[in-house]
C-alpha cells in the first residue's frame, strides 16, 4: 500500500480486461468484439466532424444521439443517458441509484465488473447462485435487496432470461432499483426497454460496442423513468460535463440511424455463432445455449486452461476465467466465418 493512497484504495480489485498482446499477430477471439467494419454510413459521419470545429467542445447534453436512440426505441429523449461506454454509464448508475444501506443483489457467475464498482462507491452487495445450467431462477433472488444488477443475456455464460420473468422481478421489486445490463441483447430477442413505461424503477444499460461494431468510440447507453435519468445526470454533471467527443456522438448518431446495417451486421454473427455452436459439439464440447456474440464451451477430457494455452501458441486468443463453477470452461467470441473455421480446424488438431 502506497502510503499517498486514500483509505480504501489497496481493497479494490479493478476489473481485468481480455489480453490484448502485441507480441505478435493474433486471431482476437477474447473480447467480444464484433468483427466487421462499422457500416460506410457510420464512418463517414465520422469523416464529415473531423473539421476544424473540433476545436470547440462538444455538445454536453448529446441531443442529436439521444434523439436518434428515442427514435429508434419509440421513447421521449428524457428517458435517455449517454455516456463513454456502458461501463461508465454502469459506474455512474451505481453511484447514482443504489443506496449504501442494505445490499444489492447479482448473479454469482456475472460480469465481474459489478463487484468492483460495488467496492469503488463503498456498496454492499450479496449474489445469489446461478442452477446448474447457468440459468437464473428469480425465486432465488432474495427478497430482502437494496437493489438488483442483471446481466442479460448474461457476461460469461451467454444465457438470455424472458422478458416475462424481467417483468415478474420487477413487481416482486417495486421499492427497489432493478438495473437491466443488455450489452448483448441485440443477438438475442426482445429488449425490455418498454417496461420503462409501466416500471419506475427499472434502467436498461446498452452498448454500441457490440452490434454496431463500435467499441472504439466509447458509447454506451441507460434508458429509463426520467426521474432516474435525472439522478444520473446529476452524477456525470459532477464528475465529466462533456464524456462524449463529438466524433463519438456523430457516429453513434449515425450507427442508430442506419437500421440496415445494423441489422445485416448481427445477423452474421448469429449464423457464425450457430455454425460454431455445432462444429463445437462435433469436437465433443458442452456448449452453453448462447444468446450473444461469444460462447461458453466445457470439453469432454481436456481441460479448459490447457486449451486456451494451446490455441495462444497457434495465434488464437480465447478467454479462459479461473473462477468457481467456470473454470473449466473456454470462452470463445463469434469472429469471422473465416476465423471460426480457423479456429475449429486448429482446436480439432489440438484435440487430437
Amino acid at each position: 500500500m502506497n502510503k499517498f493512497w486514500s483509505d480504501n484504495l489497496d481493497t479494490l480489485t479493478p476489473y481485468e480486461a481480455g489480453e490484448q498482446p502485441q507480441d505478435k499477430s493474433y486471431i482476437k477471439l477474447n473480447t467480444n468484439e464484433n468483427p466487421y467494419p462499422p457500416s460506410d454510413a457510420v464512418l463517414n459521419a465520422i469523416k464529415l466532424t473531423t473539421s476544424d470545429q473540433l476545436r470547440l467542445y462538444p455538445d454536453p447534453n448529446a441531443i442529436k444521439l439521444k434523439q436518434a436512440i428515442a427514435k429508434f426505441y419509440s421513447i421521449n429523449t428524457d428517458n435517455v443517458f449517454v455516456g463513454n461506454g456502458s461501463d461508465e454509464v454502469l459506474g455512474f448508475t451505481f453511484r447514482a441509484l443504489f443506496k449504501k444501506t442494505g445490499a444489492i443483489q447479482f448473479p454469482d457467475i456475472t460480469y465481474s465488473f459489478y463487484p468492483t464498482y460495488c467496492r469503488l462507491y463503498d456498496i454492499n452487495f450479496k449474489t445469489f447462485p446461478l442452477t446448474d445450467k447457468f440459468e437464473i431462477n428469480i425465486d432465488l433472488i432474495p427478497e430482502d435487496n437494496s437493489g438488483i444488477i442483471i446481466a442479460n443475456p448474461n457476461a460469461s455464460t451467454g444465457i438470455c432470461l424472458a422478458v416475462d420473468k424481467i417483468e415478474e422481478i420487477l413487481r416482486k421489486n417495486s421499492n427497489n432499483v432493478v438495473m437491466i445490463d443488455e450489452a448483448y441483447i441485440d443477438f438475442s430477442g426482445n429488449t425490455c426497454i418498454p417496461l420503462i413505461k409501466k416500471y419506475p424503477n427499472l434502467v436498461v444499460v446498452q452498448t454500441i460496442s457490440k452490434s454496431r461494431s463500435l467499441a472504439g468510440l466509447r458509447v454506451g447507453l441507460a434508458i429509463a423513468d426520467a426521474g432516474l435519468i435525472d439522478g444520473i445526470q446529476r452524477v456525470k454533471n459532477s464528475f465529466n460535463a462533456y464524456p462524449l467527443d463529438s466524433l463519438a456522438i456523430a457516429g453513434a448518431t449515425a450507427a442508430f440511424e442506419d437500421k440496415e446495417g445494423y441489422i445485416n451486421n448481427k445477423a452474421k454473427i448469429i449464423d457464425t455463432r450457430e455454425w460454431t455452436i455445432m462444429a463445437l459439439e462435433k469436437l465433443s464440447f458442452y456448449v452453453v445455449p448462447s444468446s450473444t456474440n461469444f460462447i461458453m464451451a466445457q470439453h469432454k477430457e481436456m481441460s479448459a486452461k490447457s486449451i486456451y494455452l494451446k490455441l495462444r501458441d497457434e495465434g488464437i486468443l480465447i478467454r479462459h476465467f479461473d473462477l468457481p463453477r467456470i473454470e473449466n470452461f473456454i470462452r470463445v467470441s463469434i469472429g469471422t466465418m473465416e476465423d471460426m473455421k480457423i479456429f475449429i480446424q486448429k482446436l480439432g488438431r489440438i484435440l487430437a
